[in-house]
């Protein structure tokens, strides 16, 4: 089974995949998945063992079916005990998403290094797919929008503060406003000041994120798909005039198709 770890600077999700059935044939079936906050720098790597192995346990599952992992990291920090929690309590020598790697995707920006491993996996799995072209808005702790061409190219794209930044902020900034719950607000003019805030909030999001989509879509297109994905997609897709669709395991599923490709390499190598 391949484990699929995806380490954001707030969350960190995590998918487990059958990739063959019992009778041996490929397959792509998530057997489970979690959502957890992203371990601090403080946190050891028997610490992070440890709740991996409650999560699996409370789950039915054995750790030791594990013989795959893949890892996606924007915390660069924590590869270190990433890469030692998967050699010790799996026993398995992970394969981290970073330049070298078969990934099946050009990318054409000035500074290849620069990209996020997750952007990049969240482009791939979106054009396997959707096609090309397409956009893929990934609302976590920043946002981003990343655009893939018709030919399964990288092309660039654009990142803004994240949403729950951007309440945090009215909280830590105005000292009479307070911390609220994200969520679609029922009305549009508000009486209160928290309905004020999710007002601004909500409608203000959506309002970046289209006025963003706008502009790409009309440079690359209009038969360009888009794809929304991160913890708050789904809401923020919900009054979007531009997103189309919503993945929110489409990172998880990027990993396991680079993990896919780069099995196929290693077994090229060996035959």
């Amino acid at each position: 089974m391949l484990l699929a770890i995806d380490v954001g600077n707030t969350n960190t999700v995590l998918g487990l995949y059958e990739l063959t059935n019992q009778t041996g044939a490929a397959t792509s079936e998530m057997a489970a998945n979690w959502r957890i906050t992203t371990p601090s720098t403080k946190q050891t790597s028997d610490e992070f063992g440890v709740l991996l192995h409650n999560l699996f346990a409370l789950r039915g599952l054995q750790v030791g079916l594990v013989d795959g992992i893949a890892i996606s990291s924007v915390v660069p920090s924590l590869d270190s005990m990433l890469r030692h929690v998967c050699e010790l309590h799996f026993n398995v020598k992970p394969l981290f998403v970073e330049p070298g790697i078969k990934t099946g995707m050009p990318i054409l920006i000035d500074n290849p290094a620069d990209l996020g491993a997750d952007r990049l996996v969240n482009c791939i799995a979106a054009f396997e797919r959707f096609g090309g072209p397409c956009i893929v808005v990934d609302m976590g702790t920043a946002t981003t929008f990343d655009v893939v061409s018709k030919k399964g190219e990288f092309l660039g794209g654009a990142i803004a503060p994240g949403l729950g930044i951007s309440a945090e902020a009215l909280f830590l900034r105005a000292a009479r406003l307070p911390r609220i719950e994200i969520k679609k607000p029922e009305k549009v003019i508000g009486t209160g000041t928290i309905d004020n805030m999710q007002i601004g909030l909500y409608y203000g999001y959506i309002g970046l994120v289209d006025g963003i989509l706008e502009r790409m879509l009309a440079e690359m297109g209009t038969e360009t798909k888009t794809v929304a994905t991160g913890g708050l997609a789904a809401l923020i897709a919900g009054g979007s005039k531009y997103i189309r669709a919503v993945d929110e395991m489409l990172t998880l599923t990027g990993l396991r198709l680079i993990y896919e490709r780069n099995l196929d390499c290693s077994k090229k190598r060996e035959a």
